[in-house]
């Protein structure tokens, strides 16, 4: 049996303490001892983006990330975004717009979208789908969910 490790780390905005192999992931962590499940496994290497979360203000695959490394720094997941007030823009554009069917890869875009827009506020079409390509989705398409990015920059969408 490995020894687990004790790691200090904040996580969506709350100091937290967890034990946790040296080997298992930041996703393992967060779905299996934090029980954080949002965050969704797709792929487990890195290629769908099921998995983002934020690590020190930076997009991240949490599938590529050792839960041992995230010690003294600061991790947002999608259960960070929403306040007792209500959901954050981009959750609420997501359902607005129906861009989300089996929500496995949800997660991931809104996470993702959220990284662009705090680096870009405004951005345009070309702009999301290019932030938004590392993330793939089998069930809605995209259109509807860069739309939905784009309302909640408050940008116009193309037509229809």
């Amino acid at each position: 049996m490995t020894k687990k490790v004790h790691v200090q780390s904040t996580i969506n905005g709350k100091a937290t303490d967890f034990l946790c192999e040296p080997r298992q992931s930041l996703l393992e962590v967060l779905r299996d001892e934090l029980r954080l499940t949002g965050s969704k496994e797709g792929c487990n290497n890195g290629n769908c983006g099921a998995c983002n979360v934020m690590l020190d203000g930076r997009l991240v695959n949490s599938c590529l990330v050792l839960g041992v490394e995230v010690a003294g720094r600061k991790v947002e997941t999608i259960e960070g975004l929403a306040t007792p007030q209500g959901l954050h823009p981009l959750q609420q554009k997501f359902l607005e717009h129906a861009s989300l069917q089996c929500g496995i890869c949800t997660p991931g875009f809104i996470m993702a979208a959220k990284a662009l827009m705090d680096k870009t506020p405004k951005p345009s079409e070309g702009e999301v789908r290019h932030w938004l390509a590392g993330n793939l989705c089998r069930c809605t398409g995209y259109d509807k969910i860069v739309r939905a990015v784009l309302d909640a920059s408050g940008c116009p969408s193309p037509p229809a």
